[in-house]
């Protein structure tokens, strides 16, 4: 384990987090209460990821936002921010479900990294393999990320959990003491 292990917070948006949202997740108040205290205890070793919508989607994305026409409405715009707890915190914004392409760059090549947010079986699930795919190890906090449905979120346990060596499955209370 490295010294200085960086938190890579995936999607913590309105279009996550406000029950009006069509993407809204159930659990994403509770998974934001712990991602709060990890922010804390990792200081200035905090990126944050946003999903934001292409301007004009091409290939399977147009079938995507076909069924997902708010996503692309300009009013939607809001949601795509970071939190309003977050907001203005160094972030990357990726129209792709994964976002380690784009946050790779602005993490230290030997830091180790622990992955938290929503949602459990998309971004983070993403996130989290294609940062192992490059080679890095990740700690995943499972309570502090959440699913469109506690069934969705336990199936993306049990894929991730299944990455022995390359990922590890953790908690906000084991993670905090770490640091």
């Amino acid at each position: 384990m490295t010294a200085n292990p960086w938190l890579l917070v995936i999607d913590m948006q309105p279009a996550f987090g406000n029950p009006e949202s069509p993407w809204f997740v159930p659990g994403y108040e509770d998974c934001a209460a712990k991602v709060v205290r990890l922010v804390d205890a990792f200081g200035d070793r905090v990126l944050f990821t946003r999903f934001v919508p292409p301007r004009d989607p091409d290939g399977s994305w147009r079938s995507y936002y076909a069924k997902h026409k708010f996503a692309l409405d300009p009013q939607s715009r809001p949601l795509w921010e970071l939190d309003q707890r977050w907001y203005g915190s160094p972030s990357v914004a990726s129209h792709r479900f994964a976002k380690w392409y784009e946050a790779s760059p602005l993490v230290p090549p030997n830091a180790e990294l622990v992955m938290c947010g929503v949602a459990t079986d998309c971004c983070v699930l993403g996130t989290a393999i294609e940062a192992n795919d490059d080679g890095r190890t990740v700690r995943l906090v499972a309570d502090a990320c959440a699913a469109a449905t506690d069934d969705l979120h336990s199936a993306a346990m049990t894929v991730l959990s299944d990455r022995a060596g390359l990922l590890q499955l953790t908690d906000t209370d084991s993670e905090v003491p770490r640091l």
